[in-house]
């Protein structure tokens, strides 16, 4: 089997102290008081007027700015705050990628959200939809007794673009902000001229260490990412509980895996001083072979994150990490990239040895994952008006009801693990139009989806206005990395279309 590699990284650059979130293992209600216990153990930061304290899951960083030295409790807007995150990271202003929070005026619980032009250069607030939220409240915090002014945000992760299934790094991002108050008067940047030079961000690391139920952990290899390996059937896909970190139904594996131990028969295995095991895996219908693979982790030092590389001996076996020490992926046995597998279902078996033996086992598990790296085929198989085919950048005259047009779309998964197709139209200024969509359920099983489906299946779609129209078919793959889903295909087709 040839061996498997990651790509170096680079660690970041840390000027100061980063602020540390901490796992937010239920999600945090901002509408709650910030006494209510919600914002319990969170990472915190100390800065001029008080304290930034943060958390997060799978899909949200939750923050407050505690603004301890904002004791007057003065209405409307004149107290404010501004928000910014670095999107990719660079530690520089990229015109239309990082992003700026900001409260809508006259609105103190409405979050904006808008991006960078340039230094102190933005666009206005954007229109588009959001899951973030912000809430004010003025009251005691864990850091005063004496109330003040407090902002407590929900920051949807794709906005600031971290997410926490990143193979090679642990998530991270840059941010700064500006909180002003009237009463008593302060405007107070953190760092000092944050919207004006990046190099001055401090950095922010998310947490990706969820408490997962001791009962649902596996007896030596606990999950796979942020799945536990007793949620993964014989068929080697995963259902976890709804309402779970990464809720998946009957979903197959894919991208780069880390195979997570159990935290408690990890530590056993360390002071019994069994600290040596390898893995296998085994392709479908075939034989376990030495499954070699190098990878890093970042350690923390007390200060910073530093970088470590981890990998076999030459004979093939791995030496476990201290189990007490803090590391941004906990008790990582092995990760490895699965994209040069063929598709199937593979049995991987964790085999630790006692002492200095490679015969005398202490622990070992097996456990089989439905591998599958394809993407689902999008196709638009044709546009037809009437019984003619509309070419693509054809200019077609559509008459009156119920003249339109309909399409034959495949959307085919043949390893049967497609999860979801929409097919729908773009035109104007941002405007689209829905015209067919379908998402998995478990009572489809294995789903392949469909080859050359009739769209609608009786009548016609009727353009809502002579306009140009680009056709868009997507389709999602049922497959998880362990923290996220993986496997997107799309393909589009242009057409005009004149209501006659």
């Amino acid at each position: 089997m040839a061996k498997l590699r990651n790509l170096s990284i680079t660690t970041p650059i840390i000027f100061a102290m980063p602020l540390r979130s901490e796992w937010a293992v239920n999600p945090v209600d901002i509408n709650k008081p910030i006494m209510a216990g919600d914002w319990d153990g969170s990472g915190s930061l100390k800065f001029t007027r008080g304290y930034v304290m943060a958390k997060n899951d799978a899909n949200f960083l939750y923050l407050t700015l505690d603004v301890v030295s904002d004791t007057g409790n003065d209405a409307g807007t004149n107290d404010y705050f501004w928000l910014t995150f670095d999107n990719n990271r660079d530690r520089a202003i990229t015109s239309g990628v990082d992003v700026n929070y900001g409260l809508y005026p006259g609105q103190p619980n409405k979050l904006g959200r808008q991006k960078y032009l340039g230094p102190g250069q933005w666009t206005g607030l954007l229109a588009d939809p959001s899951n973030s939220a912000v809430v004010q409240e003025f009251g005691p915090s864990p850091n005063s007794d004496v109330s003040h002014r407090i902002w407590k945000f929900r920051i949807e992760l794709s906005e600031i673009n971290v997410a926490l299934s990143w193979p090679l790094s642990t998530p991270y991002t840059y941010f700064g902000f500006r909180v002003k108050s009237s009463n008593p008067g302060f405007t107070t940047d953190f760092p000092g001229d944050f919207f004006k030079d990046f190099t001055k961000l401090r950095q922010l690391v998310l947490s990706r260490k969820p408490t997962i139920p001791s009962k649902d952990l596996g007896p030596l290899v606990g999950s796979v990412g942020l799945i536990p390996t007793t949620k993964i059937s014989a068929s080697g896909r995963a259902t976890t509980d709804s309402g779970y970190y990464h809720f998946v139904e009957n979903a197959a594996f894919g991208g780069t895996l880390n195979l997570i131990g159990n935290r408690t028969k990890l530590q056993q295995l360390w002071t019994a001083e069994n600290r040596k095991y390898k893995v296998e895996i085994a392709a479908p219908g075939g034989s376990f072979v030495k499954l070699i693979s190098n990878w890093s982790n970042y350690r923390w030092t007390g200060s910073t994150y530093a970088l470590e590389s981890f990998a076999p001996s030459a004979n093939g076996y791995y030496q476990m990490a201290n189990p007490g020490t803090d590391y941004s992926i906990d008790d990582l046995l092995v990760q490895f990239p699965t994209t040069a597998l063929l598709p199937g279902l593979y049995r991987i078996k964790v085999t630790f040895f006692v002492g200095a033996s490679t015969t005398t086992v202490a622990a070992e598990q097996e456990l089989r994952l439905f591998i599958d790296n394809h993407v689902p085929s999008s196709i638009i198989e044709s546009v037809k008006h009437g019984s003619g085919e509309v070419s693509a950048c054809a200019i077609e005259t559509i008459g009156a009801a119920p003249d339109g047009l309909n399409f034959r779309i495949t959307a085919n998964d043949p390893e049967g693990n497609l999860r979801s197709v929409n097919f729908y139209a773009t035109y104007g200024a941002g405007l689209s139009a829905s015209i067919y969509s379908e998402g998995y359920t478990p009572a489809k099983g294995n789903w392949a989806g469909f080859v050359n489906k009739l769209i609608p299946a009786s009548g016609n779609w009727r353009p809502p206005q002579s306009c140009a129209y680009s056709f868009v078919l997507s389709v999602s793959a049922r497959t998880t990395n362990g923290y996220s889903w993986v496997g997107y295909n799309s393909t589009h087709r242009n057409l005009t279309l004149l209501i006659g």
